[in-house]
């Protein structure tokens, strides 16, 4: 057992966060943390780290259990070089490869017959044990690899940490726990500002670390891939689950409607035997009959209450008619951000026909410009070429930094500005279908969570009543019982739609086609997430004509190559380890046997050095040729 909460309890001005909590970590365990906001989650982790206190129960941890604890706002020393800062994750690695050199030295200047090199070289022997322990043979290539995957190996290690934008301190700050190689890791929101091949090295990563880890994450395919148990935090109790994300929602319906037909079943019984008592209790004829009742009513455990359901947001975009044909198209379209001298051509040559009831999702790289193409769309921006919205297009856009809601307004004020023409009680009942209720209505949009501002915003959408949505990352402030909820609407919604989502689960669910956008080209994929997978996992095909949607089977082919894929990906992440052990014994090996041809017996056995000699050349060429396949399957 790494970590276990037994019966833990926390509340923050006497409201209950959470209750009684049980939870044991075991070694390589992969556990995905879920609740919606506020439910406690971070609580926990902190309690688990042990940088919070709790009101009652125990938390056990294993013995001297190193711990890497990435919260959502890691801290960084931003005076430090990225070298000297990813190096501080790897403190006593380097310490001790120190004194190794240290030692080295002392050694080549001091006598082989003296006592003090005797005293060096148990010390050099202690330290290279130390230094095999801490993997230190594979520090540098684990410190690149990390880095690689998680998009600086580009970066020049000799800039400033606090030349970092926001997003990569925090990619940094991922890189560095990674790195501390805990035996429990501890993750708050790991993946965001992470794009897809980030999100897939670090999904590959986690699924063979050897360790337990434990992470928040509202990134449902993330969940999927790399938790093996989901517990969720529910009014303050935690229940577990086998299993990934989609394995969770099964379950936890049948749980739920299991208990609440069990509390229903027994609710009748128990009412039953009361009335039977409490109807016969005077007749003497019955006398036996009743005690038994009776008896049978004090022995019966009467089950809880189940929690109730958690109240779902109802999101409805609806509108009033039709667009033409063609809703939205590009030719030839290019987009220039900052001014000529001195700003960026994002790309250019883009074209792009969108039909009625199309639902297309752009992906692509960070920073290639997927919503500045939205935004030309909108007019937002200035673009090259030709843009041209279609007849009878109504627009909606929703926009994922929330710029057109004022922060000195109040709930209402924001939605009835937009929409003076709606009733107080008309906007409130939208509101609520969000559960943005009673006096919440009330508070200025400054004051709300990040999820409740984005509901704002998806009210005001709503009232808009689009044949066209635009949408900007519409999931990134909710969180998973609001994400289905969207998900539900969208797929519901007969319009057409143009988004961009980094949300991987959203685009398996809602999308009819991924079109990905590069500096040069827009490529449109049709079907989903994995359809757009399945395809580049192979070559890039051309897009389909229009109207020639995969039928089911063919989708489920999809799915099934890109469940091959990630096959192979595991057995070729599994050889890398393979390759990483076998290089790390050749070393210690290359070492005893360096170690030998020190001793003083052996250094006047001139045939003796000549084996050791050749033992010595052949291991490093082997050394060699496994660290050349490790390069070559590594990336």
């Amino acid at each position: 057992m790494v970590l276990d909460f037994r019966q833990v309890s926390k509340s923050y001005s006497d409201e209950p966060v959470l209750v009684q909590v049980d939870l044991a970590v075991r070694e390589n365990d992969r556990i995905g943390l879920l609740g919606v906001n506020g439910a406690g989650k971070s609580t926990l982790l902190q309690i688990a780290a042990g940088v919070l206190s709790y009101d009652a129960g125990t938390v056990e941890r294993k013995k001297d259990l190193r711990i890497g604890y990435l919260r959502q706002n890691e801290a960084l020393d931003t005076e430090n070089t990225l070298q000297e800062e990813i190096e501080s994750a790897l403190r006593d690695t380097f310490a001790v490869r120190e004194r190794l050199q240290t030692l080295s030295v002392e050694l080549a200047n001091a006598d082989p017959a003296s006592a003090e090199y005797k005293a060096l070289s148990a010390a050099y022997d202690r330290e290279t044990a130390a230094y095999a322990a801490l993997d230190g043979y594979t520090a540098d290539m684990r410190i690149d690899t990390v880095l690689n995957g998680l998009g600086f190996g580009a970066f020049d290690r000799n800039m400033r940490v606090s030349h970092l934008s926001g997003g990569e301190k925090i990619r940094f700050a991922i890189a560095k726990t990674l790195l501390q190689n805990p035996e429990l890791l501890l993750l708050d929101e790991p993946t965001n500002h992470l794009d897809f091949q980030m999100l897939s090295w670090l999904e590959g990563y986690l699924e063979n670390y050897r360790g337990a880890v434990l992470v928040v994450s509202h990134d449902r395919y993330f969940l999927d891939s790399v938790a093996k148990d989901i517990c969720e935090l529910e009014n303050g109790r935690l229940v577990r689950y086998r299993g990934g994300y989609s394995a969770f929602l099964v379950q936890k319906e049948e749980r739920v409607r299991t208990l609440e037909k069990a509390y229903q079943k027994q609710q009748e019984k128990l009412a039953a035997m009361r009335a039977y008592v409490q109807k016969n209790l005077a007749r003497s004829s019955s006398t036996n009959s009743v005690g038994s009742r009776v008896k049978a009513l004090e022995k019966e455990e009467e089950l809880e209450l189940p929690n109730p359901r958690m109240p779902a947001a109802h999101f409805d975009f609806a509108y009033d008619y039709p667009p033409h044909e063609i809703v939205l198209e590009l030719r030839d379209v290019g987009v220039h951000v900052g001014d000529r001298e001195t700003g960026k051509q994002l790309y250019s040559g883009l074209d792009l026909v969108l039909r009625k009831g199309e639902k297309l999702a752009l992906v692509g790289p960070n920073g290639v410009g997927k919503s500045s193409l939205l935004k030309a769309v909108l007019k937002k921006l200035p673009a090259s070429g030709f843009i041209r919205l279609g007849g009878n297009v109504r627009v909606g856009y929703f926009d994922q930094e929330l710029d057109g809601l004022s922060l000195q307004d109040t709930v209402l004020e924001a939605v009835h500005k937009r929409f003076p023409q709606k009733t107080e009680h008309e906007i409130r009942s939208a509101l609520a279908r969000l559960l943005i209720t009673d006096d919440a209505v009330f508070k200025r949009v400054r004051e709300l969570s990040g999820a409740n501002r984005a509901k704002v915003a998806f009210c005001i959408l709503q009232f808009t009543r689009a044949n066209f949505l635009i949408l900007d990352e519409p999931t990134n402030h909710l969180d998973y019982m609001a994400k289905e909820a969207l998900d539900e609407a969208l797929r519901r919604y007969d319009g057409t739609m143009l988004v961009v989502s980094h949300d991987r689960y959203f685009l398996n669910s809602v999308p009819t086609a991924i079109a990905e956008l590069q500096p040069d080209a827009l490529t449109v994929f049709p079907g989903k997430y994995a359809d757009y997978l399945a395809a580049k996992s192979g070559e890039n095909l051309p897009a389909k004509p229009k109207g020639t949607e995969k039928p089911e089977s063919e989708q489920k082919q999809a799915f099934e190559a890109a469940r091959k894929n990630k096959a192979e990906e595991r057995r070729r992440r599994a050889r890398a380890a393979q390759l990483q052990k076998e290089i790390e014994e050749g070393h210690r090996t290359l070492h005893a046997l360096r170690a030998e041809c020190e001793e003083p017996e052996v250094t006047v056995n001139y045939a003796r050095l000549s084996e050791l000699t050749e033992e010595m050349e052949a291991l490093e060429a082997a050394i060699d040729a496994l660290e050349t396949e490790w390069l070559s399957i590594a990336d």
